[in-house]
């Protein structure tokens, strides 16, 4: 089915040649510059926080950005909003992608996954070896009648609460396993209410179109691709209440395209700087220019993030002369590097000391306090 989006052919080489230069530069520079980085981890974890509040930004929504890092550390100082907890789901799913393989978020697999119906399949074959297995037992049961003296009882086809009960228990055994193997569990997702999702739009069906556009981007540059996808998903929305996921999936792009080897870009915050009446032209080749701006904005505000950063923790480093060997300086100085913000009652979770010995360090460290309050203070290298 045709969802009225095309990839302009011929491309507008003449209105996307400056814009893409830009973006081919910047993304370049700060890719090569965090691959030897000594704060890049940091970076990447600061940077995954930022721009989940920049995803809910673009949607018009308003996330405090320490509010997001205390709800992510389990520290609320108020009930959670439901734009906290959107851009919450933006901040996990930025960690899932980028903790996976290159190209694992663009894979079939990836997809669902980040849907919420990834293991379906699996479950389902193993529900059916299960009860082949079963079948295949009650089959051997039925010989001679002979039963070894050590084995205790045998379960026949006439034992049917047995067989509830094993099968509730092989059921438990197998959740165990798959939890303790690392791979999420879904439940039954409930019918969808008609109040709030369209029940004619198919996503499985608008998400194969958008994922045969991307195919088609193969030969052109992995900027240009990525811009193709973001614009693509914007114009076809797959999902119904996941915009946002479009951004990620082109970061994806870039990163599995070797554009981006050592960080997944932040394009939500790089088109929050592009001026709001620009951010959705008419024509495509406009729209197309407007991505590959956003993901130059995005590669030039990390670039001088990373080398502000970089000067804050040398200048902390000074602080830690004549130390002792022991000192919980240095881990907190790592730490804060990885949180836009940090409370006491974080570090001393990170660091497993008192959230008064948590406060003589950040005294010691002379961090900044951020929120400007007397209660539930925050600090930070801003």
């Amino acid at each position: 089915m045709n969802f009225g989006y095309e990839i302009p052919d011929p491309l507008p080489w003449q209105a996307i040649a400056g814009p893409l230069v830009a973006a081919e530069d910047a993304l370049a520079r700060l890719d090569e510059r965090l691959a030897k980085s000594r704060i890049r981890d940091g970076w990447i974890a600061r940077t995954h926080f930022t721009d989940a509040c920049a995803s809910l930004w673009l949607e018009g929504e308003l996330v405090h950005l320490e509010d997001l890092v205390l709800h992510d550390a389990g520290m609320d100082v108020r009930a959670p909003t439901h734009e906290l907890t959107r851009a919450h789901a933006v901040l996990r799913t930025r960690r899932r992608i980028a903790d996976g393989k290159p190209d694992w978020a663009l894979s079939p697999a990836g997809l669902a996954g980040l849907r919420g119906r990834e293991g379906r399949g699996d479950r389902e074959e193993e529900t059916g070896d299960r009860n082949e297995e079963g079948d295949l037992a009650l089959d051997m049961d039925d010989g001679d009648g002979g039963a070894d003296a050590a084995e205790p009882f045998r379960v026949t086809p006439t034992d049917d609460r047995l067989a509830d009960v094993f099968a509730v228990v092989d059921a438990a055994i197998a959740k165990a396993n798959r939890t303790l193997a690392g791979e999420n569990i879904t439940r039954r997702q409930p019918e969808r209410d008609p109040l709030v999702y369209d029940l004619d739009w198919d996503e499985d069906e608008r998400l194969d179109t958008w994922r045969a556009l991307v195919d088609q981007t193969r030969s052109l540059p992995p900027t240009v691709a990525a811009a193709i996808a973001a614009d693509a998903w914007t114009a076809l929305e797959p999902l119904q209440h996941s915009p946002w996921l479009g951004r990620l999936l082109a970061a994806v792009l870039l990163r599995a395209r070797g554009k981006a080897r050592s960080h997944l870009p932040c394009l939500h915050d790089g088109l929050k700087a592009i001026p709001r009446e620009r951010r959705r032209p008419r024509d495509a080749a406009s729209r197309l220019a407007v991505q590959l701006e956003a993901i130059a904005a995005a590669a030039e505000a990390g670039l001088k993030d990373h080398d502000r950063w970089l000067t804050a923790r040398t200048l902390l480093a000074r602080k830690l002369d004549g130390r002792r060997s022991t000192s919980r300086l240095p881990a907190l100085i790592d730490y804060v590097l990885t949180r836009p913000v940090v409370s006491a009652g974080m570090i001393a979770e990170e660091l497993k000391i008192t959230p008064r010995a948590a406060q003589d360090l950040v005294a010691a460290l002379g961090l900044r306090e951020a929120t400007g309050r007397g209660r539930y203070r925050a600090w930070g290298i801003l």
